[in-house]
């Protein structure tokens, strides 16, 4: 196919509205370097790439599909990016995303920004791409490049790559710097590989993994961080016992159940020993704690990053100034509103008891009472389930809507999960999730490795 940036279009012009931004003379060095590498060879020469339009670039603005944040352009790399420029990866552009990451209003619409409109699924646009990582999971699904960076506070990099057809990787919280990326929660947000293989996945996190004194979550990172390319292994399945979260499967529908059961023998033919695991942690009780922990750092965290920018180029130097340019920019709130925003605002910090207490408990239920206790009662290395269900429509009267999610509990422990596809769900693409502890970042892309060889389940879209 010709993409809509070889064809020279505005990001606009996408028939996917993938796409918010192209930077400037990217593809001609794109064009240049290309004739001597690919991703597939283990370096990044020449490897064109796009970023989600949270992750700040020197040479583009930074919205978060905010029109609040249209002149955001401080003129510097985030760390990650910094790291991809140094292995020669091309920048090519920024990528649509869900508005501030699906974080303003629960009644977000995924993949839609005020500054990008609305990204489409290539599989059937009249359903959703899933967010917030949208675009990024959408231009690798129909080739405009070989791998994107998304960002994920819960699900916003499995679930668009899921409903997209791609492989999406989640890393160990700590192991990618956040520093100059949009932030809801230091908490839980991590920046991760959007890809069509697993392999390549591995190839970018490798680069982009690593040590940042600016953000203290990643004291741990380059003691940590491996060769991923090198440490995926064919055969990592055989001998391997694995846990099937058989509590979560009642939430899927009946199609995507049908054809994770078919993938779980396909398992056992790679030699993985499969464990049911039938009862799991209170997912409701982490949730409601979790909850209050994102609101808690969005207002803190968020309004650390716009004192970090240019007054000059954002005038909203707070979340409460985000509340009232939103209140008086009818083109922000014509879909949905800001009610989460407005919860945020009313938090008490970071010293709040409340708070204090809700995190200890999230990180607690999902990680070492959660994953950790289920993998070592049952003796096995990683967890797996659906990553979701086919994309639900757009409309919001329909009755297709969200079914089944494998998220949360990595997301709030802060541990790795890797998505890769499985199947067709009514002729929508699903995937497979595999869950580790926390720094198995390598066994969990090796274990997807093996499957993915094992089963070559991906069929890319048809785009005209």
């Amino acid at each position: 196919m010709v993409s809509s940036i070889e064809k020279g279009l505005p990001a606009n012009e996408s028939p996917s509205n993938a796409l918010i931004s192209l930077a400037p003379t990217a593809w001609s060095r794109a064009d240049e370097q290309m004739r001597v590498a690919h991703i597939g060879t283990g370096s990044m020469f020449g490897v064109p790439i796009l970023l989600k339009d949270n992750i700040e670039t020197r040479d583009m603005p930074t919205t978060a599909g905010s029109l609040a944040l249209v002149d955001n352009a401080p003129g510097r790399d985030a760390p990650l990016v910094a790291r991809l420029r140094e292995a020669g990866a091309v920048i090519l552009g920024k990528t649509n995303l869900s508005e501030w990451a699906n974080i303003r209003s629960s009644n977000s619409i995924s993949g839609w920004s005020a500054v990008g409109g609305q990204t489409r699924n290539p599989y059937d646009p009249e359903r959703t791409p899933c967010g917030s990582s949208a675009g990024s999971a959408v231009a690798v699904a129909i080739g405009l490049a070989p791998a994107a960076i998304g960002t994920e506070t819960n699900g916003s990099i499995v679930c668009p790559a899921s409903v997209n057809g791609v492989v999406g990787f989640k890393p160990t919280v700590g192991l990618v710097s956040r520093t100059h990326i949009v932030p809801i929660s230091h908490s839980q947000d991590t920046a991760g590989p959007i890809t069509t293989t697993v392999e390549d996945a591995a190839i970018v996190l490798t680069v982009i993994a690593g040590s940042d004194p600016l953000d203290p979550a990643t004291v741990e990172a380059d003691v940590r961080k491996v060769d991923y390319r090198a440490a995926l292994d064919a055969n990592s399945l055989h001998g391997t016992r694995i846990g099937v979260m058989r509590f979560l499967l009642a939430n899927y529908s009946a199609e995507t159940r049908a054809v994770f059961e078919t993938n779980l023998q396909a398992l056992r033919d790679a030699g993985a020993e499969l464990v049911d695991i039938t009862e799991g942690p209170d997912m409701r009780a982490i949730s409601t704690a979790a909850f209050q922990v994102l609101m808690t750092e969005l207002k803190v965290d968020l309004n650390a990053y716009l004192a970090s920018t240019d007054p000059e180029q954002v005038p909203t130097r707070t979340l409460a100034d985000v509340i009232a340019f939103n209140a008086a920019e009818p083109r922000e709130t014509v879909l949905f509103g800001q009610e989460l925003f407005l919860q945020a605002e009313a938090t008490k910090g970071l010293d709040d008891p409340d708070y204090i207490e809700a995190r200890a408990t999230s990180l607690r239920m999902a990680g070492p009472e959660g994953i950790d206790r289920m993998m070592a009662q049952n003796r096995v290395v990683a967890l797996i389930a659906p990553t979701t269900s086919r994309a639900w429509t757009n409309d919001p009267n329909d009755d297709d809507r969200s079914q089944g999610s494998s998220s949360s509990l990595a997301a709030v422990a802060g541990y790795p999960h890797l998505t890769v596809p499985m199947g067709f769900d009514r002729g929508m693409p699903v995937g497979i999730s595999f869950i580790g502890g926390k720094w198995d970042d390598a066994r969990i892309l090796s274990l997807g490795f093996a499957y993915e060889q094992k089963t070559h389940a991906r069929r890319p879209p048809t785009v005209p």
